[in-house]
């Protein structure tokens, strides 16, 4: 079983989308462990919708809770406790792709980052990164923090409009493969995402 990991120098930097080429790409099976916010839908439905695959290829959520913050808060709002023994890789046939939330250091528990449970799961890393300013300093930072737990990191994959220095700059520094920038797309779709994931992303 072939698996990565998908997360992001921040939130809402378009990451589900990335991971939901990367699912279709792959015919690979999608876990979020731990979804907070699901008003009106969770990153599973979105990733669902837009990678073109079966409905048997989405995993349910080891927590889906449904206060939109950070999972340790959300957990505390929802009455809920995290334990790191539901958070383990689940068995499948062909690959899986799990998405994490929010960007390396969010806290899934009073215990635990989202980082700590990367470095328990030992699998390959891919960072997806915004263009435009204040790149350069949030995907250097990160691959640091993944590098000094010893993860292995499968590539950087920009999503954004173009930015040649920073796309540049960024792997180079880092000493981390690109896999090409993912564009904004209008309108978003399954199709839509399907061609400019096949045109721009190096698969890893």
């Amino acid at each position: 079983m072939s698996v990565f990991i998908v997360t992001g120098t921040d939130t809402d930097i378009g990451k589900t989308v990335f991971a939901a080429g990367l699912t279709g790409a792959l015919r690979a099976r999608y876990w979020k462990p731990v979804q907070a916010g699901v008003d009106p839908e969770g990153d599973k439905e979105r990733v669902a919708a837009l990678s073109g695959l079966p409905a048997s290829h989405i995993l349910p959520e080891a927590y889906r809770l449904t206060t939109p913050a950070s999972p340790h808060l959300a957990a505390r709002i929802d009455g809920v406790e995290i334990g790191l023994d539901r958070l383990a890789l689940p068995k499948v046939d062909g690959p899986l792709v799990v998405e994490g939330a929010g960007g390396l250091m969010v806290p899934v528990s009073e215990t635990l980052l989202m980082i700590d449970l990367f470095a328990h799961w030992r699998a390959p890393v891919i960072l997806c990164a915004r263009t435009g300013l204040g790149t350069i300093n949030h995907s250097l930072l990160s691959i640091e923090a993944l590098r000094a737990r010893d993860i292995p990191i499968a590539g950087i994959a920009f999503i954004g409009d173009p930015h040649a220095e920073n796309e540049r700059i960024i792997p180079l520094l880092g000493k981390v493969p690109s896999l090409g920038r993912l564009p904004y797309l209008d309108p978003l779709d399954a199709e839509a995402l399907k061609a400019a994931f096949k045109a721009s992303i190096r698969l890893p």
